[in-house]
């Protein structure tokens, strides 16, 4: 693994660490987000589990590259189902942005994981 994939993969885990945990505790803002995404507390809890867990998996893949590759798979997979969903919903470039920038990293990591091996 170069130091780069190192560091998106650090990167990224803080990234979704923070965001699933904010979902699993259903922290006010998360309510909110889920209401207007058209989901309840509960399922947004269950799409916080996975982010929580595509984070561990990247940082287990700072030592076993192919779970980091599965996690960073999953993870895309979520982003693109939260792009979905704002594009149907008709949101403006500001709401599907951050999925879009998460998106675009965790390609790069894998794309840098695939060189390296």
């Amino acid at each position: 693994m170069t130091i780069a994939a190192a560091i998106l993969a650090v990167l990224l885990a803080l990234i979704f660490l923070a965001l699933g945990t904010a979902k699993i505790l259903a922290l006010q803002p998360m309510r909110e987000l889920a209401t207007e995404a058209g989901f309840t507390v509960a399922a947004y809890r269950r799409i916080g589990l996975l982010e929580v867990a595509g984070a561990v998996g990247l940082l287990i893949g700072l030592f076993a590259p192919l779970i980091g590759a599965l996690a960073g798979a999953g993870l895309l997979l979520l982003l693109a189902g939260a792009l979905v969903v704002h594009l149907r919903k008709g949101d403006g470039p500001q709401k599907y942005a951050p999925a879009l920038v998460c998106g675009l990293l965790v390609t790069a990591y894998l794309v840098l994981q695939l060189l390296t091996r």
